[in-house]
C-alpha cells in the first residue's frame, strides 16, 4: 500500500482543535455535496420550525463541522451569514488531515469543488491540495507524510522561497 494511501497518524498538536461553525444557502444541498465530495458522515441535523436547517454537524476524516443556513431566521437574528452574502469571499479556511488527499481532491473536482491549488508534496511535510466548495468556503486537505523538525521546516521554505 502506498504510504499516502495509509492511514497517516495526525500530528498530535492537532488532535484537539476549535471546531467550526459555517453557514452555506443551503445547508440540505452543502451536506449532500460534503458527503460526496469529502466522504463526510452526517451525524446530527435540526430542522428549523420555519423550514431549513437550523444546525447540523457533520464528520469529515475525524474533524467535526458545524453548519446551518444562512437564511434560517433564528440565524439570521445571530447575524451569521455565508460567503455569498460577503460577495462570495470568506476570511476563514477550513484544514482538515485525510488518509488521501488525491483520491479526495478528484472525487471533490468531480462534484463540483473548485481547485485552487493541486495536490503537491509540500516543504511542511504535508501533501496538501486547496480547493473552494460550491457554497463558496476554502477548504485545505492535508496528508501527513513526514514530521518536519522546526530547524528543518525554515531550511525547506528558505529553499521553497528562493526558488520561486
Amino acid at each position: 500500500m502506498d504510504e499516502r494511501t495509509a492511514e497517516a497518524a495526525v500530528p498530535e498538536r492537532y488532535h484537539y482543535a476549535v471546531v467550526p461553525h459555517i453557514m452555506v444557502d443551503d445547508a440540505a444541498a452543502a451536506i449532500d455535496f460534503y458527503r460526496r465530495a469529502f466522504g463526510a458522515r452526517e451525524d446530527f441535523r435540526l430542522e428549523a420550525p420555519g423550514g431549513g436547517v437550523l444546525h447540523a454537524e457533520i464528520t469529515v476524516g475525524r474533524s467535526t463541522l458545524m453548519l446551518g443556513d444562512a437564511s434560517v431566521k433564528e440565524a439570521e437574528d445571530a447575524s451569521f451569514t455565508a460567503p455569498a452574502f460577503l460577495g462570495g469571499g470568506t476570511s476563514v479556511t477550513l484544514h482538515v488531515f485525510v488518509p488521501d488527499v488525491d483520491a479526495l481532491a478528484a472525487r471533490a473536482e468531480a462534484e463540483g469543488a473548485e481547485i485552487l491549488q493541486p495536490p503537491a508534496d509540500m516543504f511542511h511535510g504535508d501533501r496538501t491540495v486547496i480547493l473552494r466548495d460550491p457554497s463558496r468556503h476554502l477548504w485545505v486537505f492535508l496528508t501527513h507524510l513526514e514530521d518536519v523538525s522546526e530547524d528543518e521546516l525554515r531550511r525547506r521554505l528558505a529553499a521553497a522561497s528562493a526558488a520561486v
